[in-house]
């Protein structure tokens, strides 16, 4: 996919609306070479998209030998919404506990638990591995101006149901 096609996908309000969510689902090949699926909270910069983890995680070794990656960021209901992500990550050893690590608590815990959960973060880690994610594929299903390829093929030849 081209970098333009990228770009225009993830500016759309929709795909910056799950973007803009708590969560997604992240997949990497493990050392064994077996696919592994994680929650993970996320943040972007600009069309990257970044999550922080523990320096020796399993993920971190992983991303090092293959930096192929896949993100998916989705929202239930009518009508249901998914942005997929594929692309290549990186992996950077920081400091402390990132700002924005930091900052995504509200939109995962109650208001009054994050204060408590930003304390006792900050006094765990010493060193977070920042992984950064570069988008090079990126598909948004809105299912109102958007469907999956087999879907659009299916109503393509026997016509919208609604």
């Amino acid at each position: 996919m081209d970098a333009q096609t990228v770009t225009a996908t993830l500016a759309k309000p929709i795909a910056r609306e799950l973007l803009d969510s708590a969560m997604g689902r992240f997949s990497y090949l493990g050392a064994d070479g077996e696919p592994r699926v994680i929650p993970i909270g996320f943040w972007t910069k600009g069309e990257q998209i970044a999550f922080a983890t523990v320096v020796g995680s399993a993920k971190v070794a992983a991303i090092s030998e293959n930096p192929r990656v896949a993100l998916v960021v989705d929202r239930f209901g009518m009508p249901p919404r998914s942005l997929l992500v594929r692309g290549s990550a990186t992996v950077e050893i920081v400091d402390g506990v990132p700002a924005e690590y930091l900052a995504g608590a509200p939109k995962l815990m109650p208001a009054e638990a994050v204060e408590g959960w930003r304390a006792g973060v900050q006094a765990l880690y010493s060193q977070m591995a920042v992984i950064t994610i570069t988008p090079d594929h990126v598909v948004l299903h809105d299912f109102e101006t958007t469907l999956p390829k087999a879907v659009a093929d299916l109503v393509a030849q026997h016509g919208d149901p609604r």
